[in-house]
């Protein structure tokens, strides 16, 4: 895999909260639901979610900065860097540096490489003989040890995208999805969900001989026609008649949980707000004293709105005049 940083378009002292940023752009441009004409958009969803997985982890991400990991999250080759110093060539020169300085086959009596096969020599001093060396005697020695062969590989990841009403998000309401072997199954949404949310299904992917790889399942909540959500809290307008703002009245009010009443005061104003505790957003990892997720509020403003036919209102108002100035406050 190329390098994670090169992979999610972020320099190497990108925050977390960059790396995430990044890997959401991506995620959303990538999913192949997104992008059913263009075949290696899966494959760039894959790679880009493999590069978020190592660097969203702490301690994978500072392994790999060392060098001790590669982007695979595989130990780094233990004789990586060695190359530079020099070896034995079938061209006559060992320990050639890059100046080309070093010992040639004159110097070792004439013996040209078609004159003496050397190899039995070299195998014996770095452990491979087959013939001179006692089993295991080169790996006591520290040489001569091969890496050990890479992990059989996982089956690929399989990419889901799940839409979730804005209500059922907003009360965290578990949802229901079908994954690619036609199983059903009911999935929980986490406390604080947003809009491109990545939830990790492990061993719901496609099958290998590592083990099958993971569903990855992207949210996505849809808007809702008169809810807007604001961090934790939930906005909304709510439109009362005049009469009930000169004499009070209680209305119903709908929430993410279903129609409460709403007490209206008497002489209320337009674009006052109310407070609905408790009936806004889940809060991320927030939970009440009996166990259930803590939860923002709902914020009602009130809009005071005037019946169609003002004819009779404008009867009723005939001669009366409001001495107030509302607007003093702006110098008006």
């Amino acid at each position: 895999m190329r390098d994670p940083y090169s992979i999610l378009g972020v320099p190497r002292t990108a925050s977390e909260a960059d790396i995430k940023s990044a890997y959401r752009k991506l995620a959303k441009e990538l999913h192949p639901d997104r992008n059913k004409d263009n075949p290696k958009a899966a494959e760039k969803f894959s790679e880009a979610t493999r590069a978020y997985d190592l660097l969203s982890d702490k301690a994978k991400r500072a392994q790999f900065d060392r060098g001790e990991i590669d982007a695979e999250g595989n130990p780094a080759n233990p004789f990586a860097g060695m190359g530079g110093r020099g070896g034995y060539s079938r061209g006559g020169t060992y320990g050639a540096g890059p100046g080309g300085a070093g010992f040639r086959d004159s110097e070792f009596g004439g013996f040209g490489s078609d004159d003496v096969d050397l190899s039995d020599l070299f195998e014996g001093l770095f452990g491979g003989g087959r013939t001179r060396q006692q089993p295991g005697a080169g790996a006591r020695r520290g040489f001569g040890r091969q890496p050990p062969p890479p992990p059989p590989k996982r089956g690929a990841d399989i990419q889901y995208r799940l839409a979730v009403p804005f209500v059922e998000a907003a009360a965290g309401r578990d949802q229901r999805i079908t994954l690619a072997d036609g199983k059903a199954i009911n999935l929980k949404l986490p406390t604080g969900v947003e809009d491109g949310t990545m939830m990790r299904l492990k061993d719901k992917g496609h099958p290998g001989q590592g083990g099958p790889g993971d569903g990855i399942v992207m949210v996505e909540i849809g808007p809702h026609p008169f809810f807007k959500r604001e961090g934790d809290n939930i906005r909304m307008d709510l439109p009362i008649t005049l009469d009930e703002a000169v004499r009070g009245a209680k209305v119903k009010c709908p929430t993410v949980d279903g129609p409460v009443m709403l007490t209206i005061k008497p002489g209320t104003s337009g674009g006052s707000v109310l407070r609905l505790a408790g009936k806004g957003w889940t809060k991320k990892g927030g939970k009440t004293t009996d166990g259930k997720h803590e939860r923002g509020d709902q914020l009602v403003t009130l809009e005071i709105q005037l019946p169609d036919n003002i004819a009779e209102l404008e009867q009723r108002l005939d001669g009366w005049i409001d001495t107030a100035r509302p607007r003093e406050k702006f110098g008006l």
